[in-house]
């Protein structure tokens, strides 16, 4: 049975929680931990971090706890072990500049292949690293063949629903999406991460004013 049929979505939400606490005691030495240590600093129960493990297969010894290295390695393969995943970004304005920025220089996993943009003033400017901001209009023609695996969608909802389409007929597999539209809704077989700053925000404030 695959990982994805084995661990639900909030198993699998956690997992680069686990990997960003893993990596740290790594980087600093820490070379066991048990359940009941890794739960507090995750703010849930030795229970459950048992449990998310078992469910890709478990990677420690009961009474004995987990080994770092072996844990990150473990982690590390379920978050990465496809290598890098082809990626487009869309929207190249202050927060497309801002997503650019943090892929091409944090994110693991992924290569930025392209980005698109339909603003005259952008295209043809280039990205840091020498990425050409392409006209979207050029979309297949700049892919080349090489269909994305990813889509970044940094655009307005009516533009994201007008493009949608498109890029799942192409092939695209997954959308990093901040466009305020719900793309789960329409393409049930699409992964999709739609990422709400607003909503964010509003829960901050609730919970500020409300605690």
């Amino acid at each position: 049975m695959s990982t994805q049929n084995k661990a639900s979505l909030p198993v699998i939400r956690r997992l680069p929680k686990y990997y960003r606490y893993i990596s740290d005691m790594k980087k600093n030495g820490v070379t066991k931990i048990s359940s009941s240590e890794l739960a507090r600093m995750m703010g849930t129960t030795a229970s459950q971090v048992r449990q998310d493990f078992n469910c890709f297969g478990g990677f420690g010894q009961q009474g004995i706890g987990y080994q770092i290295d072996v844990l990150w390695e473990e982690i590390n393969h379920l978050l990465f072990h496809d290598g890098k995943l082809n990626t487009i970004l869309i929207g190249t304005g202050r927060l497309g500049r801002a997503i650019f920025g943090y892929l091409t220089a944090e994110a693991r996993g992924y290569h930025l292949m392209a980005a698109f943009d339909c603003n005259p003033d952008e295209i043809g400017k280039k990205l840091p690293g020498d990425i050409p901001i392409s006209d979207i209009r050029d979309l297949s023609a700049v892919c080349g063949g090489v269909v994305p695996d990813v889509a970044v969608l940094c655009i307005p909802r009516q533009s994201a629903m007008q493009l949608a389409p498109k890029l799942v007929g192409m092939g695209i597999k997954g959308f990093w999406n901040f466009s305020h539209y719900d793309l789960s809704v329409d393409y049930e077989g699409i992964t999709v991460e739609n990422v709400h700053l607003g909503d964010s925000l509003m829960t901050l404030g609730y919970r500020v004013r409300n605690d």
